[in-house]
């Protein structure tokens, strides 16, 4: 009797899921970022994507003290900032396939509803929005033909808003192999400080919950500011129905950058690959272990003020923050940031917040709250020989201060600020006129930049043109470009075409740039972002020869604001 031989089966993506529970911003997305760095030490391609429940599209159009800051992908996807640690950790460039909304959702479900898609049908819930849930999920699996797919599951397990998403999990569970899915969910065990002990309860309790929507966890993640002892594991282990090896710690580290070493060291990546039967090679984060030891054993320190309208929220400038610690690695300092906050600029003597920083950052933002504060504040540096670098609006801001303090236009402005100024030196991107929509409509993404040789961000780059991800309705008016020039504020990077400037720098500054893009996207803690790493470079130099005694501690008198 012949017997054919069955074909080989094609190789099928791993889910993982993600979710949380007890109390919000529990360390989700750092489990997640860390656990596909882990897995991708191991040889096992890895993508990530984040589900969040709020209706909003995305994030683009929120409050930075509602959301944080908007993370945009290379595609112009404008996304929320776990992205940012997930591209930080695997290194990976994501796209907008991995941000997911619930707004996102119902938009696609009633689009497809309004052509007639589901003539005759009563649309619900099951299956028609967890249908579209579970096609999202299987697309970025198709799109980067990763074998494991982590997802994350925004909120905590009982919120309403995300019961669709834990549905469409439970359903996407059923329908692949058992070896095929992973289900991960972090808790909060809480510390009474009366008895000394940590509380399972509240983990309990969660995990009753998950397993109410019909999903049983696999692992269980212990976020703890305290030791999780082996009987705490074992109880939970024993109430949760999961593996004693499936309970792992993660006690409260110093940097996030420990917490990929934290889990290897309690085998979550060995005990993940058994259980998916993965192909993996052996464990390797010997380049990560060396990366956080630079960090932890700084050589020197440096101080940067971090001037924005939200600094009471560090999130909301979380790449920024980031990028510094990456370029603090690469020159073995600790980069002390000293939070200013515009406003203050404009009431207090500018000296006073600033004086004895070794650096400063204007951050990106709209609107004019805050914009006289911020124009002091590249003043001061530009007067002070200050390393400066200004990150998109914090370009502007160079451009605007520059012209009205060196080129005598007192008028200088920006017609986002001033519609009637007469001197516009920043204006509306010709593209950007009569655009009425405010979500997703900027000038959005990577776009190419094209190096002028001989500048500072040549030097910093080294190489002739780069694709740097944009956020913005506003740019450096060519109108002023020749006259700026003449006065020593030239453009160091443009569009291929030189339509467009990207980057703007003082010829005679020890260090003085800002880019009309988003540098800060693209830094990761191992290979930090040029200008960034530069920006470092010069705040340590200016550090050194104060230490030495080469360059007093005081400044140039402080005038008053506005002065």
């Amino acid at each position: 009797m012949f017997v054919a031989t069955p074909a080989p089966q094609e190789s099928m993506p791993k889910y993982i899921f993600v979710t949380g529970g007890v109390v919000s911003s529990v360390g989700k997305g750092i489990t997640t970022a860390a656990l596909g760095r882990i897995l991708k030490s191991r040889n096992i391609s890895v993508s990530i994507q984040k589900l969040d429940p709020y209706l909003n599209v995305d994030p683009g159009t929120m409050s930075p003290y509602q959301h944080g800051e908007v993370f945009v992908t290379s595609d112009g996807a404008e996304t929320d900032l776990d992205l940012g640690h997930y591209e930080r950790f695997i290194d990976e460039e994501l796209t907008k396939a991995s941000s997911v909304t619930t707004g996102q959702i119902y938009q696609a479900v009633i689009a497809k509803e309004r052509k007639g898609e589901f003539l005759g049908g009563t649309i619900q819930a099951i299956p028609h929005v967890t249908n579209e849930i579970k096609s999202h999920v299987r697309a970025i699996a198709r799109e980067t033909e990763a074998q494991v797919v982590i997802v994350e599951v925004g909120g905590t397990v009982g919120d309403i808003e995300g019961q669709p998403f834990l549905e469409a999990i439970r359903q996407i569970r059923r329908e692949e192999r058992p070896e095929d899915t992973l289900s991960i969910h972090v808790t909060f065990l809480p510390h009474v400080g009366s008895t000394n002990e940590l509380k399972t309860k509240p983990t309990q309790h969660s995990v009753r919950e998950l397993r109410s929507a019909g999903i049983q966890p696999d692992v269980i993640l212990c976020r703890a500011d305290h030791e999780v002892t082996a009987d705490l594991r074992r109880k939970i282990a024993l109430f949760c129905d999961v593996e004693e090896r499936g309970v792992i710690s993660l006690p409260t580290v110093e940097s996030i950058y420990q917490v990929p070493i934290v889990l290897q060291d309690e085998n979550l990546g060995d005990y993940v690959i058994e259980k998916m039967r993965l192909d993996a090679a052996p464990r390797d984060l010997a380049q990560w272990r060396e990366m956080v030891d630079r960090l932890e054993h700084p050589t020197g320190r440096v101080s940067v003020a971090v001037v924005g309208k939200y600094v009471e929220l560090h999130d909301a400038y979380l790449s920024i923050k980031e990028a510094l610690i990456h370029a603090g690695i690469a020159h073995q300092v600790r980069v002390d940031i000293r939070w200013v906050h515009s406003e203050r600029l404009e009431q207090e003597p500018v000296g006073s917040l600033l004086d004895g920083v070794d650096g400063i950052l204007v951050c990106p933002g709209f609107g004019e709250r805050g914009i006289e504060g911020k124009l002091e504040a590249a003043r001061y540096a530009r007067e002070n020989k200050i390393p400066y670098l200004g990150v998109c609006l914090g370009m502007q801001i160079m451009v605007i201060e520059y012209a009205r303090h060196v080129l005598g236009l007192l008028g200088a402005n920006s017609t986002e600020f001033n519609v009637q100024t007469p001197q516009p030196v920043i204006s509306m991107l010709s593209e950007q006129l009569g655009i009425e929509d405010k979500g997703g409509t900027m000038r959005l993404g990577s776009y190419p930049c094209r190096l002028i040789p001989g500048t500072k961000a040549a030097a910093a780059y080294a190489v002739d043109e780069v694709m740097e991800r944009h956020r913005h309705r506003y740019e450096f008016n060519n109108a002023y470009r020749d006259q700026l020039a003449a006065a020593g504020l030239i453009a160091s990077g443009t569009s291929p075409d030189g339509s467009l400037v990207e980057i703007c720098e003082l010829v005679d500054h020890p260090f003085m740039l800002g880019s009309q893009f988003h540098p800060e996207f693209r830094s990761r803690p191992d290979r930090p972002q040029p200008l960034f790493r530069e920006f470092v470079g010069a705040a340590r130099q200016l550090r050194s020869a104060v230490d030495a005694g080469l360059i007093g501690t005081q400044r140039e008198p402080v005038r008053a604001a506005g002065a």
